[in-house]
């Protein structure tokens, strides 16, 4: 089963890090990537470039804001996505990803989300 790993933190997060400890984690997550790629389970991974729009209905159109949430302390930085044999297997590796280890009670975090099978059986 695929499973998406959205990985939130906010600017108190990112900015906790001098460019030695960022330099640090980059290879850090590098690797933790590579781990994946080599074990086959790393489908996808991608950071997300701080511009995000949220497009809602408001009375019958479309209205496109700024911002990836309306009221949100934290939002999704990157994210990736991994094909794995049980949900405990993509929560131990959620659980190992390296930069949950620089928060240090600052926020952010990783949500794991089961993604749905072509033809939404899985419902």
């Amino acid at each position: 089963m695929k499973y998406l790993m959205l990985i939130y933190g906010n600017e108190e997060v990112w900015n906790s890090v001098d460019a030695d400890g960022f330099a640090k984690l980059v290879a850090e997550v590098d690797g933790f990537n590579a781990a994946l790629r080599e074990s086959g389970e790393l489908v996808d991974s991608q950071g997300l470039v701080d511009r995000p729009r949220s497009v809602r209905v408001v009375g019958e159109a479309p209205v496109v804001t700024d911002g990836p949430y309306l009221e949100a302390k934290e939002h999704v930085g990157s994210y990736f996505v991994v094909d794995v044999d049980s949900e405990q297997r993509a929560v131990e590796i959620a659980e190992s990803y390296p930069a949950l280890r620089y928060s240090r009670g600052l926020g952010g975090g990783l949500e794991v989300w089961p993604l749905m099978e072509r033809g939404g059986g899985d419902l």
